[in-house]
């Protein structure tokens, strides 16, 4: 063939393409389009789908603009340092000191956040909190600001702002979970807070679709939910005031609604797929906050749903 017609013939080929473009594949299920996750955190994901399939209609999707922000990816994916704080199962032969040198922490850590004393006996099958770097939880309590947590622990505002990823030193909010890089416990110990008791009705199923509980209580003071797919309405369990409501890896939680009730306890709602509020919203119980998602640290469509300050009612 010669070479004028070669090039003829590419010139028709690449005409085709524009006069009889190939049609776009059509999204024909949720489990076809959650194949390939908008909120997985990766750096060869490329694109974002025109449309969200929710619980059988089509939603216009939209990312917000701080989902890919240089924080998240710069510490979570390209660090790769470990923010997450884990749940250990202690195995037959494990001591607090083995333990200690498997995660590279300090005995001292393991002490603090489990509540636990150089002398205490452990059990295979008992599960220890494990934080991620020396130092010490604090869950955060009305009246706290961040210098008076960095004082009580001997500890920089800068690392603690650093670590937790917070964008700014006010950026804290009752039930949170902090993680004090470097902290140390003071002495004595601080008291724990009494439970604020809660009527039997107080909260309902945060679910749409019915609380089928997958995983039972673990930390922090938490259940999942799921009923097997993403995009289930997330409801309130009870009114409140909107606190968190952010998109992200956010240790793991992915993206994350907090309340605040008038009671003073918490309700947490993590990995999310949607957010619904936002911080300073007034909702009432029963309120479509959000629908279950598959972000952060998750192995599945499931809701993470924890409170503070009071009794899971969810917990068996």
């Amino acid at each position: 063939m010669s070479k004028k017609k070669i090039l003829i013939f590419t010139f028709l080929i690449l005409i085709s393409f524009f006069i009889f473009p190939q049609k776009k594949k059509e999204l024909n299920s949720e489990r076809e389009f959650y194949s390939q996750n908008p909120f997985a955190l990766s750096l060869t994901w490329q694109s974002f789908p025109d449309f969200v399939f929710v619980d059988k209609n089509f939603l216009k999707f939209s990312l917000p603009p701080a989902f890919f922000s240089g924080k998240v990816l710069g510490t979570i994916v390209e660090t790769g340092q470990k923010r997450e704080i884990q749940e250990y199962v202690v195995e037959e032969g494990d001591t607090l000191f083995s333990i200690s040198q498997k995660f590279g922490i300090s005995l001292e850590t393991i002490l603090w956040a489990n509540n636990l004393n150089k002398n205490s006996i452990i059990k295979p099958g008992q599960k220890l909190i494990i934080l991620p770097v020396n130092g010490v939880l604090h869950e955060v309590k009305s009246g706290d600001t961040l210098s008076e947590i960095a004082k009580k622990y001997q500890a920089k505002i800068e690392d603690i702002i650093s670590f937790n990823e917070l964008e700014s030193p006010d950026d804290i909010y009752v039930g949170d979970i902090l993680i004090i890089p470097g902290g140390k416990m003071p002495s004595p110990k601080p008291v724990s807070q009494p439970l604020t008791p809660l009527a039997q009705n107080y909260f309902i199923c945060p679910v749409f679709g019915g609380c089928k509980i997958t995983q039972g209580l673990h930390f922090y003071n938490a259940v999942d939910f799921s009923n097997g797919k993403c995009g289930e309405a997330i409801l309130a369990a009870a009114g409140g005031i909107v606190q968190k409501a952010k998109y992200g890896w956010n240790g793991g939680a992915g993206n994350v609604v907090t309340i605040l009730h008038p009671n003073g306890v918490v309700t947490m709602y993590a990995h999310l797929q949607a957010i619904f509020v936002s911080p300073g919203d007034q909702v009432f119980q029963g309120q479509i906050i959000g629908t279950m998602g598959n972000t952060g640290r998750s192995t599945g469509c499931h809701l993470h749903f924890g409170v503070y300050g009071a009794r899971n009612p969810f917990a068996k």
